[in-house]
């Protein structure tokens, strides 16, 4: 498998036409024709239903898009980190991370892409959901790390990496903290800590009223930081995700019923140029096994 024929059939997906693809690409039709037809025979079946104003991909065809559009992005990745090695060039980076996300998990993929650009210049932006997908619209952030994000851009891609739990969150010396699960009636005395910058809060809320707990008393905070310090201090408990209070100051406890989560995603901006740093960033998250570090936290509670 070659990469002029990914970049050709890439060029016939996006204009379902041969004529206006072989342009794109600055080769004859007939050369086009062939590339693909080579790559069909390599993959197994026709991946084009060709016709003379419009052909369509086959059902092989849409299978083999996502892969061959990342096997090809990953090889032009790969040639730009190589030059950038080579030339020893600057590397800047700006990337922002939803203020209720942990940085944590992500750090192995940073390191490895310091090690890869000796130039690294990394500029971390902190927000909310709708300051991170601003920061991607403005252009002041190349690549964005967040939960769901209420934002219908139709140029916003978003790639899934992980979903995290939420879980009921204590102080060790709280009633609460022996326990091994806690029932949503067991919160209707106790004090709420609610981060309203949390992407996950109206879900939150919604959770919280289907299951009885209406007028219990709460203490709402702006930023992660102020939450976990007003824990700290047994101000009150809180139903937060499961990256933000990985600290032997806490004790995390199931809910019964409660059934929340978020899915943690990699946002880009289609169609925008990606700069090499920010390309192997993408790259980095996207093949990572986040599975692992899942499971290994799991385990870790358990301990």
């Amino acid at each position: 498998m070659e990469m002029h024929q990914i970049r050709y059939f890439l060029a016939v997906s996006e204009t379902l036409n041969l004529t206006k693809a072989a342009e794109r690409c600055n080769v004859t039709q007939p050369s086009l024709s062939r590339a693909i037809k080579a790559l069909e025979t390599e993959l197994g079946g026709e991946l084009l239903l060709r016709e003379r104003a419009l052909s369509h991909l086959t059902e092989l065809g849409q299978r083999m898009l996502p892969m061959l559009r990342q096997c090809y992005e990953s090889a032009l990745t790969a040639k730009m980190v190589a030059a950038s090695i080579r030339e020893g060039e600057a590397a800047p980076l700006s990337v922002a991370v939803s203020r209720t996300v942990a940085l944590r998990p992500f750090t192995m993929m940073l390191r490895e892409l310091s090690r890869a650009f000796p130039g690294l210049q990394l500029q971390l932006r902190r927000g909310t959901g709708a300051e991170v997908a601003e920061y991607l619209k403005q252009g002041t952030a190349e690549l964005a790390i967040a939960g769901p994000l209420d934002e219908p851009w139709s140029r916003l891609d978003a790639f899934p990496l992980f979903e995290e739990p939420f879980h009921l969150v204590v102080n060790r010396t709280h009633r609460l903290a022996g326990r091994n699960r806690v029932e949503f009636r067991d919160l209707a005395s106790e004090t709420l800590l609610i981060n309203t910058e949390c992407e996950m809060v109206e879900e939150l809320k919604a959770r919280l009223e289907a299951n009885g707990i209406v007028d219990t008393a709460t203490h709402q905070v702006a930023t992660q930081e102020d939450l976990l310090a007003l824990l700290d201090a047994n101000l009150g408990v809180a139903i937060i995700p499961d990256g933000a209070s990985a600290t032997n100051g806490f004790r995390r406890i199931p809910l019964m019923r409660l059934e929340l989560a978020r899915t943690v995603s990699v946002y880009t901006v289609a169609g925008r140029r990606r700069a090499v740093a920010c390309a192997t960033l993408l790259n980095l998250l996207r093949a990572a096994d986040w599975s692992f570090d899942v499971r290994t936290a799991q385990q870790g509670r358990a301990h």
